[in-house]
């Protein structure tokens, strides 16, 4: 069952108009009431209009009122979650790997909460018909790109993962119209990233944003927007540890609904990588 509805209206309250912000913050408190509300009767008990509910439905990236009443729903039938939880000094190894694990499972499963299935199909589609994809971050996000062109490029699709911004502007300036700009960045705020994407949305070329569940400047400027967990990582947020796994996993759910799209051309190309590799590396 879906969910993640009550994580989408918590990380997004502050954002939100002032109509909107009512009606989120009366789902907080009373989300049992609002999985049995019609848009009318939410409207009523928040003061507000049955516009506003639906303009809070479309802020959330949302289809509608039942697709966030779906969401909540299986909120409420889910175990209450232990939450992130940082190291402490001088702790154990085997507390450390706990840990660790727990936030990996924890930031893995709200991002395949978050996933809006419409954006991820439009993604999907654009990847498929794609010449070349150049995939962009910087720092911990530009990992997540050379993991992205590895898989890409084992399937014979063109793509690059470059960090020089300089190098980058050179191939966006000659870029094919069925290319594909995907932009990567947690935050959603890195500068470089950012213009990345206003480069390629200036010369015409499609645009897919990876970032956390959030209203930042490069998902709005993006063509496709894709989403992962917001989760919390201080005071080791440098490390993007949980963060980091969640953008690989979505990274492999496109690679992975690519294949099944292609199943038999993928299971090919692999076979023949797969080949190459092990002639340039057995011994002699």
């Amino acid at each position: 069952m879906a969910s993640g509805g009550l994580k989408m209206v918590q990380k997004m309250l502050d954002k939100l108009p002032a109509s909107e912000q009512k009606i989120a913050e009366y789902i907080l408190e009373h989300p049992h009431e609002v999985v049995n509300s019609t848009v009318s009767q939410l409207a009523n008990v928040s003061n507000t209009s049955g516009a506003a509910v639906i303009r809070l439905c479309k802020s959330l990236g949302l289809k509608g009122f039942q697709d966030l009443k779906i969401r909540v729903a299986g909120d409420l039938l889910k175990p209450a979650e232990q939450g992130y939880r940082d190291i402490e000094p001088s702790e154990s190894m085997y507390q450390v790997a706990h840990k660790t694990a727990s936030n990996a499972i924890q930031s893995l499963k709200e991002t395949a909460e978050l996933i809006n299935y419409d954006e991820l199909q439009k993604a999907i589609d654009a990847l498929l018909k794609a010449k070349n994809v150049h995939f962009f971050g910087i720092g911990a996000s530009s990992i997540i790109a050379l993991d992205a062109q590895q898989k890409f490029l084992r399937i014979n699709k063109g793509a690059t993962a470059f960090t020089d911004v300089h190098l980058v502007a050179t191939l966006i300036a000659n870029a094919d119209q069925d290319d594909v700009v995907f932009g990567i960045s947690f935050s959603g705020e890195t500068p470089e990233v950012i213009n990345v994407l206003s480069l390629a949305k200036d010369r015409g070329v499609q645009t897919i944003s990876l970032t956390k569940f959030d209203q930042t400047t490069l998902s709005s400027i993006a063509d496709i927007s894709l989403f992962t967990s917001y989760s919390n990582e201080a005071p080791f947020r440098s490390a993007a540890t949980s963060s980091r796994l969640a953008q690989l996993y979505i990274i492999d759910v496109l690679f992975l609904c690519i294949a099944a799209r292609q199943y038999e051309e993928t299971v090919k190309h692999i076979d023949k990588t797969r080949e190459a590799i092990h002639f340039i590396t057995k011994k002699k």
